[in-house]
């Protein structure tokens, strides 16, 4: 919602060549309590005053001597800031209303002067001018904070990565359907797999033979149930009869829709550490 200190502190540009008409409204607009009321009967210099105060409100005549209404618009149209033009146009003449809407007006008040239409056509188009900026207002922070948010993450990702490689001799990532996508370090050969084996489903494990089958299948058990393990003890019988040892930690990943995306974790080969 919009306050009503907020109206009427809204900033408010006056354009007509009478006179009479500018000394009208200003008088008008002073008794109602706007603070904030300037005029110029020189439309030449609207869209530099424009430029420079950002008003909330232009009421704009259009018959105007040199440059009428229809012309100031147009230049208004190329140095906005926004895609929103706080233009109400001020017309004798009916026929110039649909004119006025298509060339970007936002709405007209019909001359002379009905000053209870005045006012509230006034009103209405500035609670609507000031809604649309709080929004693009709260658009851009949203969009800045996304933005933060977007680059903490990768600084903690990129530090979460660092310092697993620093406590681990390797880290993985496997996607839904457990095929690693993401390997660093040498796991490949720790776990006696092949390059084009890591597509292999269930962690990769069940690529390479000399597991100890009950450590094995407690392992698929717990991804299969998409819960996390920490340091879980896995023994293997490489090929040559060595006995190894090694320590694996993991989680499951979800997206923000909560769906599993995959796991993710560290391990570490026990058997020259002991």
């Amino acid at each position: 919602m919009i306050d009503e200190s907020d109206i009427l502190n809204a900033s408010i540009l006056i354009v007509d060549d009478q006179p009479s008409n500018v000394s009208l409204l200003e008088q008008l607009l002073g008794k109602a309590g706007y603070t904030h009321v300037s005029s110029t009967t020189d439309p030449l210099e609207v869209c530099a005053l424009h430029r420079k105060h950002r008003y909330d409100l232009i009421l704009l005549d259009l018959q105007m001597p040199v440059m009428d209404g229809f012309q100031v618009m147009e230049g208004l149209k190329t140095n906005a800031a926004d895609a929103y033009l706080p233009v109400l146009v001020l017309t004798a003449q009916p026929g110039h209303k649909l004119r006025a809407l298509q060339a970007g007006a936002r709405d007209f008040i019909s001359k002379p002067f009905d000053l209870v239409e005045v006012k509230t056509r006034i009103r209405n188009m500035l609670e609507v001018r000031l809604l649309y900026k709080k929004l693009d207002d709260y658009n851009k922070r949203l969009e800045q904070t996304v933005l933060e948010r977007t680059a903490e993450l990768r600084e903690s990702e990129a530090r979460y990565r660092s310092l697993t490689e620093l406590a681990s001799d390797w880290y993985w990532e496997q996607d839904e359907h457990m095929k690693f996508n993401k390997v660093s370090g040498p796991v490949l050969e720790m776990l006696g797999l092949q390059v084009d084996s890591l597509a292999g489903g269930g962690g990769g494990i069940q690529a390479a033979s000399g597991w100890n089958e009950a450590e094995r299948e407690l392992l698929q058990a717990t991804i299969a149930a998409r819960q996390p393990f920490l340091d879980l003890i896995l023994h293997r019988v490489d090929a040559d009869g060595a006995q190894l040892m090694f320590r694996v930690s993991g989680e499951p990943m979800f997206n923000q829709s909560a769906r599993f995306i995959g796991y993710r974790g560290i391990g570490v080969e026990l058997t020259a550490k002991n």
